[in-house]
């Protein structure tokens, strides 16, 4: 961890040479010693959170795979979702508290607050990025649910359209189409994986919810916050309706931030 620490000191001080190639020091030791070494934690909270998305696309595929997936792995992937909240929520406040500082000291343009500054940036696009691959993953996992569904519900002989099936989602009872399945043991493999599928689906649209109010707070952490808004809303609005409200109000709430920054500057 040490060593780590010194790597990125040595490499930041070498990226913000002047013109003149003059040696910039650092203003503050002990300061930037305890920043190095939350900017390393977090760092490694990030990556770990990277390496748990993997594992979650992993599991989504052997659910949808599975006609009635394995207790167990969908345990796995409650858990597994349970510790992305947890790290993505401590992510989020770390990179949030070093913003705050960041702009309590904004009116000094000493090294270190370049450095911090610089770190901060590389952090946050870091936490956008791997956030926003999750976020994709989720919004494919629930098309490609949904896409299960109908299918099952074609070989019981019922047809939904696109729109139907949303509002059966929607509505949280499944029994809206499934109600009237003929009695055979083809109908019954089928009814029980419309109704697994369903459950993973409103599971799932909780997490999204979950994170809603995360991705609002990074928006604001980014410099180049439209492009990644945007992205968040292509992924969101095929999913759930509230994420069309949820990027409205981003969208207003980066524009608001922004022209209140432009203001006070």
């Amino acid at each position: 961890m040490k060593d780590r620490l010194e790597q990125l000191k040595a490499k930041q001080l070498t990226q913000d040479d002047d013109t003149d190639e003059v040696e910039i020091a650092v203003d503050n030791t002990a300061f930037m010693d305890e920043f190095f070494s939350e900017i390393e934690e977090t760092r490694v909270n990030i990556d770990k959170i990277s390496e748990h998305v993997e594992e979650a696309k992993r599991l989504y595929s052997v659910i949808l795979s599975a006609p009635i997936p394995e207790p167990k792995t969908k345990d796995d992937l409650e858990q597994l979702t349970t510790e992305i909240k947890k790290r993505a929520n401590n992510v989020r406040n770390k990179l949030k508290s070093m913003e705050r500082h960041i702009e309590e000291d904004e009116v000094q343009s000493s090294a270190d607050l370049r450095i911090r500054k610089s770190q901060h940036s590389v952090l946050s696009r870091k936490f956008v990025e791997v956030m926003t691959k999750y976020n994709e993953a989720q919004v494919d996992f629930r098309e490609r649910s949904k896409g299960r569904i109908q299918r099952q519900l074609e070989i019981t002989g019922k047809k939904t359209t696109d729109e139907e099936l949303e509002e059966m989602l929607e509505s949280g009872n499944p029994a809206i189409f499934t109600s009237g399945i003929i009695d055979s043991q083809i109908s019954k493999q089928a009814l029980s994986e419309i109704e697994g599928r369903h459950k993973d689906i409103v599971r799932l649209e909780s997490s999204i919810k979950e994170l809603h109010d995360m991705f609002m707070d990074i928006a604001m952490l980014v410099e180049n916050q439209g492009a990644m808004i945007d992205r968040i809303e292509n992924n969101m609005d095929q999913s759930v309706g509230f994420v069309e409200r949820a990027v409205a109000d981003t969208k207003k709430a980066v524009k608001y931030q922004s022209e209140a920054r432009r203001v006070c500057g």
